[in-house]
């Protein structure tokens, strides 16, 4: 694959996401993104192999941002769902 090949993948790729999450109205942002760890996983794998393959430098910059991107949104994914869960778990109640 060639260079020119990959960087229009990835600007494609950048560009249906971004019009994707467009459409996604405030309210369900939270709940979609704690749902979605799966797809950053992918995201990880992909970037890993975009680095295995890589010769040139833009190829490592490339695959070095998807795998940071890829980890910072699992971590936002996970973080996300725990505040979720934590508003479900019942408070102690204080004795007066």
């Amino acid at each position: 694959m060639t260079l020119i090949a990959v960087i229009t993948i990835f600007v494609l790729a950048v560009f249906v996401g971004l019009e994707v999450i467009a459409k996604v109205p405030q309210t369900l942002h939270t709940p979609l993104m704690s749902a979605t760890n799966a797809i950053h996983g992918v995201i990880l794998v992909g970037g890993v192999i975009v680095l295995l393959r890589a010769d040139e430098p833009i190829g490592l910059t490339i695959g070095f941002l998807a795998v940071l991107f890829g980890v910072l949104n699992v971590i936002g994914g996970f973080v996300v769902t725990d505040r979720m869960l934590e508003m479900f778990k019942r408070k102690p109640r204080s004795e007066k």
